[in-house]
């Protein structure tokens, strides 16, 4: 499913986008810091060791799964809880590709 959603498509369609989103949150859930976003979205039982290789496949499917090109995004635009959607996604792409936190210092002087 991960591989369907992330390859390159004209258009996502919407069950293929939730499945996107239920196979990432497993993959979420393998690791130790998962709270929120395994609640909403993950299993409710321990999964054996998934592979690693699925985490970028994974942050690539949800990449999908939000853009102009998905169905179920559309769906979710539409909604009035479309922000906390969003941000449940957002969480979920987090723990696979954590952002990369600024700079607050220079590491060299010019």
């Amino acid at each position: 499913m991960l591989k369907r959603a992330a390859g390159p498509a004209d258009f996502l369609g919407i069950y293929d986008g939730e499945r996107a989103v239920g196979a990432a949150a497993l993959v979420v859930a393998q690791h130790s810091d998962c709270d929120r976003p395994c609640s909403n979205y993950g299993p409710s039982e321990l999964l054996p060791e998934l592979p690693a290789d699925l985490r970028m496949l994974a942050v690539d499917a949800l990449d999908q799964v939000v853009s102009n090109q998905s169905e179920l995004a559309e769906l979710w635009a539409e909604a009035a809880n479309w922000s906390k959607w969003r941000q449940d996604i957002t969480r979920l792409r987090d723990v696979l590709d954590p952002p990369i936190p600024p700079q607050e210092e220079a590491l060299f002087e010019i």
